[in-house]
């Protein structure tokens, strides 16, 4: 695991463009990604700088409400979850998650914690506020995020 600290948006977005990179250059069909930590903590703001630097031209939605938004690029489909709102097993099955796709597919959930049943993540970062911005923990279980973890040790 590694720990940084991320003391404005834009240490944040380089973190979003660095993941973009990786997800773009992996060879892998689906990549998932899981976003733990408080309200406000960047979870967002981190989702929205991965797919806008992965090429996506318009608004990246916050799905609190709506619990899943898609953003379906050229070889890219990104499911956007957040389960902030439910408790529900089945609240998660109605995405299909597991369908097949001609193009890769990353599955980003913000609070994963509140899975039913937990699920196997290829990067987990881990948001917590601190008084100079953000502290997050880089855990990683894919060869493609491990390397770039390292990166940054």
């Amino acid at each position: 695991m590694t720990k940084l600290i991320l003391q404005n948006d834009d240490a944040t977005n380089n973190i979003g463009k660095d993941i973009a990179q990786k997800i773009i250059n992996s060879k892998n069909n689906s990549i998932e990604i899981h976003l733990e930590g408080d309200l406000g903590a960047g979870k967002t703001f981190l989702t929205r700088s991965i797919i806008q630097n992965s090429g996506w031209q318009d608004i990246v939605k916050s799905p609190t409400y709506t619990l899943c938004e898609e953003y379906e690029l050229k070889d890219l489909l990104f499911l956007h979850i957040d389960l902030y709102r439910t408790n529900e097993a089945q609240d998660i099955d109605i995405f299909d998650l597991e369908r097949s796709v001609d193009s890769k597919k990353i599955i980003i959930i913000e609070w994963p914690e509140r899975l039913q049943v937990k699920r196997i993540y290829d990067l987990k970062i881990t948001f917590e506020h601190i008084a100079d911005g953000r502290e997050i923990s880089i855990t990683s279980n894919n060869n493609d995020f491990k390397e770039w973890n390292e990166d940054y040790k």
